[in-house]
C-alpha cells in the first residue's frame, strides 16, 4: 500500500523520521508531504502516532486531463462500488495547481456529479454529499494536467488532538508545536520554558512526548473506520499496543501567560489529558518569568503583532532579547514569529534558523544559545561538534 502523507512546508525531515519509527518503507519527503509504503497496520498507526501529519492519504488511481469532459469520464469510469454504494455519503477535497483547473471548488463539483451519475446511471440511486462526517473523504490533487484522486484515511485534520476548545482559535498549530521541540531536539530529560504559553499548545505537545501519549489518543474516529475493509481487530491491537506504553514520568514543563483565560483553558487542556502533573502554568509577564534550571530550552510563540501597535511590538521583542541576555545564560532559547523585522529587535545572532509555516504565515524559528562570555560559547560549541563527530 503507497500512502501520502501531508504536512507543513518545512517539517517534511521530520515526519519522514517519525515515519520511519513507526516501521514506514520507501520514505521519501515531497512538498508539503511524505510518500511511503506499508500495510494497513501502518495506516493505522500513521493516523495514531503521528505528531507532524496533517492527513494520512491512499492514493488509489492518477490519470491526464487538461479539459472538464476528460476529467469527468475518468472520474465516472472508475468503480466507485468498491468503497460506497448507494446508501453512503461522501464528500470531496480538491486541490488545484494548474492552468486548466484554476477552480478547486469547480473541480470537485465536476468530479462529485461523475461519481452520483454512476451510481444513479446503475440502479437509479444515489449516495448523499455529507461534508461533515462522509462515509468516505476523497481527495483530489492536479497538477497541471496530473491527477492522483486518494482516499482520506483520516477525513478531520489530524492536528486536532482534542485538548482545545474547537470554538477557540489559537495561534499556533498543534502539529507545528510537535514539529518545533523535535527540531530543537527537546526531550523530557530537558526543562521546557514557555513564558508566552497562551492556551497551551508547546507545554501540551511536549508532555503528550514525554509520557509517550499518541499524538490522537483522545480521538474516536479515523476516516478509515467507515471503509468497507476496517479491521477492528487490529485497530484494537494497535490502540491497544500503543496505550500499554504510556508513562507519566516526572518532567520539568513550565508555562506562563498573562491572559488569565488562556492560561485557564491551558490548565483545563492538562487535566482533560492527565497531563496536570507535567505541567505547571501560572498567570504572569513574559519578564517575570526566571529560568526553572540551571540549563534548559525555551521555546515560545511571541505576539506577532496582530494587536500591537509596530512602535509597542518593537519594544516588546527587545524586551525579549534583554530578558535572554540577563537572566538565560546556558539556556537554549527558540521564538518563532511571522513579524520579521520584530524579530531583528531581539539584538541576539541566531545559532540555527528555519523556515516554517503556521497555516498561511510563513515564519522564522530561530534558536539562540545563551552562554556567559564569547570564550565559553566558542568552547562549548567546539565540545558539542566534537560529540557529534564522536557519534
Amino acid at each position: 500500500m503507497k500512502l501520502l502523507i501531508k504536512t507543513f512546508h518545512g517539517l517534511e525531515e521530520v515526519l519522514a523520521e517519525e515515519l520511519r519509527e513507526i516501521g514506514a518503507k520507501d520514505v521519501t519527503p515531497i512538498k508539503r508531504a511524505v510518500t511511503c509504503s506499508g500495510d494497513k497496520e501502518l495506516m493505522y498507526k500513521a493516523n495514531l502516532h503521528l505528531r507532524t501529519a496533517l492527513r494520512v492519504l491512499v492514493p488509489i488511481f492518477t490519470f491526464k486531463a487538461e479539459n472538464e469532459d476528460e476529467l469527468y469520464k475518468n472520474i465516472y469510469d472508475y468503480d466507485w462500488s468498491a468503497y460506497i454504494n448507494e446508501d453512503s455519503t461522501f464528500a470531496i477535497d480538491a486541490v488545484a495547481f494548474s492552468d486548466f483547473f484554476k477552480h478547486s471548488k469547480f473541480l470537485a463539483l465536476k468530479s462529485k456529479d461523475a461519481i452520483v451519475d454512476q451510481f444513479r446511471e446503475k440502479s437509479g440511486k444515489r449516495p448523499s454529499i455529507n461534508i461533515e462526517k462522509p462515509d468516505l473523504q476523497i481527495n483530489i490533487h492536479v497538477s497541471h494536467d496530473q491527477f492522483t484522486v486518494s482516499l482520506d484515511s483520516s477525513v478531520e485534520s489530524l492536528h486536532r488532538r482534542g485538548y482545545r476548545d474547537p470554538n477557540h482559535k489559537a495561534p499556533l498549530n498543534e502539529a507545528l508545536a510537535a514539529g518545533m521541540l523535535k527540531i530543537a531536539k527537546w526531550h523530557k530529560d530537558i526543562p521546557l520554558l514557555d513564558p508566552m504559553c497562551g492556551t497551551g499548545t508547546i507545554l501540551m505537545e511536549a508532555a503528550m512526548m514525554a509520557c509517550d501519549m499518541p499524538a490522537n489518543y483522545k480521538r474516536k474516529h479515523f476516516g478509515f473506520m467507515s471503509w468497507g475493509d476496517f479491521d477492528k481487530a487490529l485497530w484494537e491491537k494497535v490502540y491497544s499496543e500503543a496505550e500499554s506504553k504510556i508513562r507519566y514520568p516526572k518532567v520539568n514543563i513550565v508555562g506562563g501567560d498573562n491572559n488569565a483565560q488562556a492560561v485557564d483553558m491551558a490548565k483545563t487542556a492538562s487535566l482533560d489529558f492527565r497531563l496536570n502533573r507535567q505541567i505547571r502554568i501560572v498567570r504572569s509577564n513574559m519578564e517575570d518569568h526566571m529560568p526553572t534550571a540551571p540549563r534548559g530550552m525555551m521555546i515560545t510563540n511571541p505576539p506577532y503583532g496582530e494587536r500591537l501597535t509596530k512602535d509597542n511590538i518593537d519594544e516588546f521583542y527587545k524586551k525579549i532579547g534583554t530578558h535572554l541576555k540577563r537572566n538565560y545564560t546556558d539556556w537554549q532559547a527558540w521564538i518563532i514569529t511571522s513579524n520579521f523585522d520584530a524579530l531583528k529587535q531581539v539584538g541576539l545572532r541566531p545559532d540555527s534558523k528555519y523556515t516554517l509555516y503556521n497555516g498561511p504565515l510563513e515564519c522564522k524559528y530561530v534558536a539562540y544559545d545563551m552562554f556567559e562570555g564569547e570564550m565559553k560559547a566558542f568552547k562549548k560549541k567546539i565540545n558539542r561538534t566534537k560529540k557529534r563527530l564522536d557519534s
